[in-house]
């Protein structure tokens, strides 16, 4: 390890793969509830489980985001953190705000107190003492890694993932602002999910991704540098004005169906281009490099997001499609893919990359982490097909026959049911894992020559 405070990576990484444990166990029950709808129906509700399931998710994969950070940006601006104590003190209060909401989520604490009650709106539920918090800790890192890189050597990696970590802070500010107008709400409540996934988190993970390549296949900086800057170019061109294709059925004007479906169906190129980046780069760099387990999650992250994100995107982004299709299953797939081969994988991949630096032994167990990236893309792979059968049928049933909601749920059992086993496989993929890169493995000492001391 190069640089002493890199290790403040560690602390973030070991949270973020708490929640992730949290996040995938709670969709399995998820996916039972489908299946048996009564289950835990008295103990944990299924709005309440989805909750704490979508929330975890996000809040693991900023940690995640913020761990990445602490580690390559020491390496990229050739100097040290600014300050380690405002960086623990940043986690020390996402924990105390974590552990704030699944108290208020879990048992319906102060139901109603705009304060401290938990709020309605989808993926930003917290609290409203939750969401300050959340923007404290946000300046305390802004602040901690602008100075880091004001002080040090500027490359584009560190230019492009400032402005990724900037912007998706400021956006999440919109989170303040609840107008009583419901299409209006839901116009700036797009600003904060949409420009996030599909905008300021895309520069956060070309960023990463790039500081992976470099490290992993030796490919010239300038090489991976004008790479970077195309996709990031084409991610704001087209994510910016994509955001039109959750306006089409809101109470917006005509026009955003149009905008939508120009700039959303433009959104596949800055993953294909992504996919691309990091297949040349690996062709380029011919670089035999110890750490197998981190290129091929770095690998996966881009050929799935292009599938998850671009393809599956494009699916039901055109309005005339999405008039049918929104709100069903087929999102549903679209979602599970994009989120898990565009930022799950990125970040497993930084943290198979981070980890054996960080603890000091080379790379650790890579066939149980290679293993487990078989195993959860495979099980996130057929859940979005078998989600993406099912919506098929339930666009066909409800949205042209006019059948009941709950008729046609009825009769996607099967597909239910199938989605489950692959949550079994995807759990079974994060517990492998997380064993893999956090328990060391016992070092097998080699006898030496006679007289002489085994390495």
């Amino acid at each position: 390890m190069k640089y002493q405070t890199q290790k403040i990576a560690f602390a973030y990484f070991g949270v973020a793969m708490a929640l992730f444990a949290v996040q995938v166990t709670l969709g399995l029950v998820l996916g039972w509830i489908y299946v048996d709808g009564n289950f835990l129906s008295g103990l944990l509700p299924f709005n309440i489980a989805r909750m704490l399931h979508t929330n975890s998710l996000i809040v693991w994969l900023l940690l995640g985001f913020f761990g990445a950070a602490y580690y390559l940006l020491p390496e990229e601006s050739e100097r040290e953190i600014h300050s380690p104590t405002l960086a623990y003190l940043q986690l020390a209060i996402f924990v105390l705000g974590t552990a704030g909401v699944v108290l208020t989520y879990m048992f319906n604490l102060f139901e109603g107190n705009w304060l401290l009650g938990k709020e309605g709106r989808e993926f930003i539920e917290q609290p409203k003492w939750v969401k300050a918090g959340i923007v404290v800790a946000a300046l305390i890192f802004l602040y901690n890694v602008s100075m880091t890189v004001l002080k040090g050597r500027k490359t584009a990696i560190t230019n492009i993932l400032l402005l990724g970590l900037w912007g998706l802070a400021l956006l999440f500010l919109f989170s303040f602002y609840n107008p009583s107008n419901l299409a209006l709400d839901k116009m700036y409540w797009w600003y904060i999910v949409h420009l996030w996934v599909e905008g300021t988190w895309e520069l956060v993970m070309a960023s990463i991704l790039a500081f992976l390549m470099l490290k992993l296949t030796g490919v010239d900086r300038e090489v991976v540098e004008k790479w970077l800057y195309v996709i990031v170019a084409a991610a704001l061109f087209s994510g910016i004005l994509g955001t039109g294709h959750h306006y089409y059925w809101i109470g917006t004007p005509g026009y955003w169906q149009w905008i939508g479906s120009i700039f959303s169906s433009l959104e596949v190129v800055p993953f294909f281009a992504m996919m691309a980046f990091a297949f040349i780069m690996v062709w380029k760099g011919r670089r035999d490099h110890p750490n197998k387990a981190a290129l091929l999650w770095s690998l996966g992250c881009a050929t799935l997001a292009f599938f998850g994100a671009g393809v599956w995107g494009f699916l039901h982004t055109l309005h005339g499609v999405n008039y049918y299709s929104h709100g069903t299953q087929i999102t549903a797939a679209h979602g599970h893919l994009a989120f898990y081969g565009a930022y799950v994988c990125l970040n497993l991949a930084i943290i198979s990359y981070a980890m054996p630096i960080l603890k000091g032994r080379d790379p650790y167990n890579q066939v149980l982490n290679m293993a487990s990236f078989w195993l959860m893309s495979a099980g996130v792979v057929f859940m979005t097909f078998t989600l993406t059968f099912a919506g098929t049928v339930q666009t066909h049933l409800q949205r042209v026959n006019g059948e009941a909601f709950m008729d046609v749920q009825d009769q996607l059992w099967i597909f239910y049911a199938m989605r489950f086993g692959s949550g079994i496989a995807v759990v079974l993929g994060a517990v492998l894992f997380i064993y893999a890169v956090f328990v060391p493995r016992k070092e097998i000492i080699e006898p030496g020559p006679v007289g002489h001391a085994a390495e």
